[in-house]
């Protein structure tokens, strides 16, 4: 009897043994499926929120030659930068940082040379040659993505890129100065918040701050009481400097660089935080000959949309995808999951002709020095507009200056992204995320075999109701604002 509990005995603590071993394994399995999901939710230093949209992920997508553009460079690295002045004062720099009045030397010795990288490898800028104009700000790590973008573009090397800057760090210097697959000049907008931080047009001391009444701000006699924006605010340094910068850069590379002065092909106006399709001078080039031939009053081209549906999938696919989502096609809704939107994106070729609207069509548009000597003509439509934003004070021009509204040419299936999920009006908790950039890289290697049209197909937008422009959104109030952005109008 007594063997028999010790063998019923044994038996019970082999049992909790077993027992035992399983729960021990089970918590560590647990715990290790916990930290792998934890390692899982952030795959990069940008913070990417998906494996598949780390960084690791994006690399994958993009040809090893064109890591350099993506991997930060050595604090004491020197390869970029040439044998002038701008650029030894680049080295000390990066050593140990300049100063305002050092800064503020290297922009006027940047702007004054006006050096052309790469020209001596690829040549001088032809007539029928793209440029395009990239405006910066500080955002590195968007700026790599565009650049890595941009060297995959067929025929990228007869281009000529102006980055125009409105922050001097020498870490963008670098990595632009590092381009080598074409012809590649830095300008940098002499009046920004960075070289007059504490005058204007910069934040003066004397300023008067934005939410106070007009009433309190001439009792306090700061700089600009008389001079709020038509909702009763005043000037924000910060906001009004994007239109300042725009409308520099455009009278600049107009009229101010050697390297265009004699330039009338079309200009590519690009922002730090785009992203371009490999075919995107290909069917650019395919518009302008399109607008010449069937669309004269088209003076203005653009390449990108804001939808959120990117698809480039022709009827059987059209046909497949409904099929296996059991729906109708009206039923698909858009969204960044490569659903398909059948109406949008059946034929890459299509374009649409319709006037222009500054909501719809500012992204990754160009124009030519045709259209600019227009544009440019109504300065006072654009510098006096109460709205701190260019593309709005545009559309103030063609509305109430131009005889020929501004219409364009828009292309369905884009060629220009936005990839920025954060900037002058929106912040984010990461503002490095490489979510948006892993998703374009994955529409793009989807569209591939759809790319390069041979030919465009138009249809004609008529607006439902003719458009009226709203007011302004103010920021632009001040007369010093004016009379800023009127100096630096060249006609």
């Amino acid at each position: 009897m007594s063997g028999g509990r010790a063998l019923l005995g044994g038996r019970r603590r082999g049992s909790n043994v077993w027992l035992r071993s399983i729960i021990v394994a089970f918590v560590v399995l647990f715990v290790w499926l916990q930290l792998m999901f934890a390692s899982l939710g952030d795959t990069s230093d940008a913070g990417g929120g998906d494996y598949n949209d780390s960084m690791a992920a994006i690399l994958s997508m993009v040809p090893s030659v064109l890591h350099k553009f993506l991997t930060p460079r050595p604090r004491n690295s020197t390869g970029a930068l040439n044998g002038s002045a701008a650029a030894l004062a680049a080295m000390a720099a990066l050593r140990g940082g300049l100063n305002l009045s050092e800064i503020k030397r290297n922009i006027a010795q940047y702007n004054y040379q006006q050096t052309v990288y790469n020209e001596d490898i690829f040549g001088p800028l032809q007539n029928d040659s793209v440029v395009i104009v990239i405006q910066i700000h500080d955002r590195i790590t968007y700026l790599r993505h565009l650049i890595v973008s941009l060297a995959q573009a067929r025929d990228i090397s007869t281009a000529l890129i102006v980055f125009s800057h409105d922050y001097y760090d020498e870490e963008i210097n670098s990595l632009v100065q590092s381009i080598d697959f074409c012809k590649v000049i830095q300008i940098f907008y002499p009046y920004s918040i960075q070289t007059h931080p504490h005058e204007y047009p910069g934040e003066d001391p004397n300023d008067c701050p934005r939410d106070i009444q007009r009433e309190e701000a001439l009792v306090r006699k700061c700089n600009n009481a008389l001079y709020p924006d038509l909702y009763g605010h005043y000037r924000e340094a910060k906001f009004t400097q994007t239109k300042h910068h725009w409308w520099w850069k455009a009278n600049r590379v107009f009229n101010q660089l050697d390297v265009t002065h004699n330039h009338s092909g079309l200009v590519v106006f690009l922002e730090e935080d785009h992203y371009v399709a490999e075919d995107f001078i290909h069917v650019l080039k395919l518009m302008e000959r399109t607008c010449q031939t069937s669309c004269r009053h088209c003076n203005i081209l653009s390449l990108g949309t804001y939808l959120k549906t990117y698809n480039y999938y022709g009827k059987k696919e059209v046909m497949r995808a409904m099929k296996q989502q059991n729906v109708a096609a009206g039923q698909v809704q858009p969204s960044w999951s490569f659903q398909v939107l059948p109406s949008l994106y059946q034929h890459t070729q299509k374009v649409e002709v319709t006037p222009w609207m500054s909501s719809k069509h500012n992204m990754g548009m160009a124009f030519n020095r045709t259209t600019w000597m227009k544009i440019v003509g109504c300065a006072d439509y654009f510098c006096k507009y109460d709205d701190y934003n260019w593309d709005w004070s545009l559309q103030q021009v063609s509305q109430n200056c131009l005889k020929q509204k501004l219409h364009a040419m828009v292309v369905r299936g884009p060629r220009v992204f936005h990839i920025g999920e954060c900037g002058v009006h929106h912040k984010k908790k990461n503002c490095e995320s490489t979510a948006v950039i892993s998703k374009v890289q994955k529409v793009l290697k989807v569209a591939k075999r759809h790319l390069y049209p041979d030919y465009l197909t138009q249809t004609y937008v008529t607006p439902m109701k003719k458009t009226k422009l709203r007011k302004g959104n103010g920021g632009w109030g001040d007369r010093r604002d004016h009379m800023l952005c009127m100096g630096m109008t060249l006609r």
